[in-house]
């Protein structure tokens, strides 16, 4: 039995790149070495598990069945190895130059980002953030692997499989420019919100998705005239035509700061979606997480009660 004393570390770090990037020279260019070096730690990581490891082909460097099992287990371990040092590693946000990654809908990232990046600029000025929404079914592996280190959103399916503090519950709203011979009321009537053309947005996330669904089961008929992926182009749209669009309620109040809209009450219940922060329970006690947790949770519940 081969014994950990005497074996390169890094040489497993090599073994992911290679696995991951399938091309020796893509793999050197992820850690800065050259492709000769990579080489001799290929040759020495088949020496040291007495497999070929990789078969080259056309559709790049190809792993055998032992590289594939062998993948898996050298994954966990340096992902443990980071979060040991982590753990070493003190956190003073002041002089921090993490980088904090965050999965967002794009709903979420015009609703809050801007009063996250405001709180976090003066009180860890060299932090940085980077934003990468992901599938759903994706997030929990990018939490455990450090991919992302925080998801925020309406994620019903992962409250079981990650740790997570609830921010608050939101609502749907429809809004359409303002303009004269609107219907009056704060609420739309089922007729009006019928007979109006719709912009509907085709986002993933889960509650836009949960409210078309509630609309069917209502037995709402709404005339859907454009359909767009993301949220972003929805104020330029509803400026230039008499158009209406369900949205989240914060959204809609931050959309009017802007442009002037006309916000409706909805005439049929619809869910609440719980909006929600998930990280990976291997961090629970980890510093920096646990202060940009309450970061986080400060600006967006703050975020709320601006808009309520």
């Amino acid at each position: 039995m081969k014994s950990i004393e005497g074996i390169d570390l890094n040489l497993l770090r090599v073994f992911k790149a290679i696995v991951e990037e399938k091309s020796l020279t893509r793999a050197g260019e992820r850690l800065s070495l050259s492709q000769p070096a990579v080489s001799h730690s290929l040759g020495r990581l088949r020496t040291l598990f007495d497999d070929p490891l990789f078969i080259r082909t056309r559709a790049g460097m190809q792993p055998t069945t032992a590289a594939l099992e062998i993948a898996t287990i050298v994954s966990k371990a340096l992902e443990s190895v980071q979060v040991a040092l982590r753990y070493a590693q003190r956190f003073d946000p002041l002089t921090s130059t993490r980088t904090f990654r965050l999965s967002v809908s794009d709903a979420g990232e015009l609703a809050y980002l801007p009063a996250i990046w405001g709180a976090l600029q003066p009180a860890a000025p060299n932090v940085r953030l980077g934003v990468f929404p992901l599938p759903v079914d994706e997030i929990e592996e990018a939490l455990r692997s450090s991919n992302i280190d925080f998801a925020v959103g309406n994620l019903p399916t992962l409250t079981s499989r990650t740790s997570q503090s609830p921010l608050f519950d939101e609502t749907y709203v429809c809004i359409t420019r303002k303009r004269k011979g609107l219907p009056a009321g704060a609420t739309i009537s089922l007729s009006a919100l019928q007979a109006a053309r719709h912009v509907q947005v085709s986002s993933a996330e889960h509650s836009h998705h949960a409210i078309e669904t509630a609309f069917v089961q209502h037995g709402v008929k709404r005339n859907v005239v454009l359909e767009v992926p993301h949220f972003v182009s929805l104020p330029d749209v509803l400026a230039a035509t008499d158009w209406y669009a369900t949205v989240p309620h914060h959204l809609a109040a931050v959309f009017a700061q802007d442009c002037p809209l006309r916000i409706y009450e909805l005439p049929v219940d619809l869910p609440h979606a719980a909006v929600t922060l998930h990280w990976h329970e291997n961090f629970e006690s980890d510093e920096a997480n646990v202060w940009m947790r309450a970061l986080l949770t400060d600006v967006i519940q703050g975020f709320d009660k601006r808009w309520a």
